[in-house]
């Protein structure tokens, strides 16, 4: 499913002394298919574009399209509904959501509530839990009997239990161990994969940006600042400190590298295996002299 969001503005508590300009002239093509991120500072609008991307948020100015329907300013929009079960949402923290006295029950909501019918909604439980790593035998547990990691899965197993064709993540790793967030983008990335789903990935973390996004958005001040792959966004390190963002740690320890030795590189890399393949490359030459 194709999303775009042409020219929008968004203004929250409008027409009130409190009215703010949260994004200005914000227009994001994203492709059936793509994993975009979208980086930048706490307060840029990234959080607010997320929003508009299932209709919780209808624009100000401008116009949102999502597969064949558009959402546009100053209009009655029909159909959200419909929306909002093709376009998933994990927000930061997603098991603060969950509220069932079984995780069967809770996984079950969503699609229940769209006019699934029972079986089928348990079909899908068991298939979702079982995407998001966990054994079925715990469907008939409390989710709050579980740890704070499998919990999040559970959330997360809710909103493919919708079978959507596009997933949004915001800052879905918040609050857990490095193993923890690995092992939750990696589960992203194959379900991405697999599924052929639309991801976009709000984050503050540059590693998971690069590592995972085919295109990638900066977001500053409610603008888009910047878009590209993520060898041509992280290729301007010095751009995104200017800006105030960091840069992967594998690109801060190749600029160290290239210092040291005084030999460039032919091209930014994203992952320690490329780099690493590179400075052997670099050596069997005889060395950085």
């Amino acid at each position: 499913m194709d999303i775009s969001l042409a020219h929008v503005d968004y203004r929250y508590q409008v027409n009130t002394p409190f009215e703010r300009l949260a994004i200005q002239d914000v227009s994001i093509d994203i492709p059936a298919g793509t994993y975009m991120a979208i980086i930048g500072h706490t307060g840029s609008g990234k959080s607010t574009v997320l929003q508009h991307l299932n209709g919780l948020l209808v624009p100000t100015e401008g116009t949102v399209t999502i597969g064949n329907r558009e959402i546009k300013a100053n209009q009655k929009n029909k159909g959200l509904r419909q929306v909002r079960q093709k376009v998933g949402i994990v927000f930061q923290f997603p098991e603060h959501q969950l509220f069932e006295e079984t995780v069967e029950k809770d996984i079950m909501f969503g699609p229940m509530n769209f006019g699934v019918s029972e079986t089928e909604a348990k079909e899908r439980a068991r298939h979702a839990l079982v995407q998001v790593g966990l054994s079925e035998t715990i469907l008939t547990k409390s989710p709050f009997d579980l740890s704070g990691g499998q919990m999040r899965r559970v959330a997360i197993a809710g909103v493919l239990a919708m079978e959507p064709d596009v997933i949004v993540l915001d800052e879905p790793t918040a609050g857990l161990d490095p193993r923890g967030r690995k092992e939750i983008m990696d589960m992203f990335y194959q379900l991405h994969q697999e599924r052929g789903l639309s991801t976009i990935l709000v984050t503050h973390s540059m590693e998971d940006a690069a590592m995972y996004a085919d295109q990638i958005v900066i977001m500053q001040q409610g603008k888009v600042v910047k878009k590209g792959t993520p060898v041509e966004i992280f290729s301007s390190p010095a751009e995104l400190v200017q800006m105030g963002l960091d840069v992967p740690e594998v690109v801060r320890f190749q600029l160290k590298l290239e210092e040291k030795w005084g030999h460039k590189f032919k091209q930014i890399y994203l992952s320690i295996e490329q780099l690493s393949a590179a400075v052997a490359e670099v050596l069997e030459r005889g060395g950085t002299s």
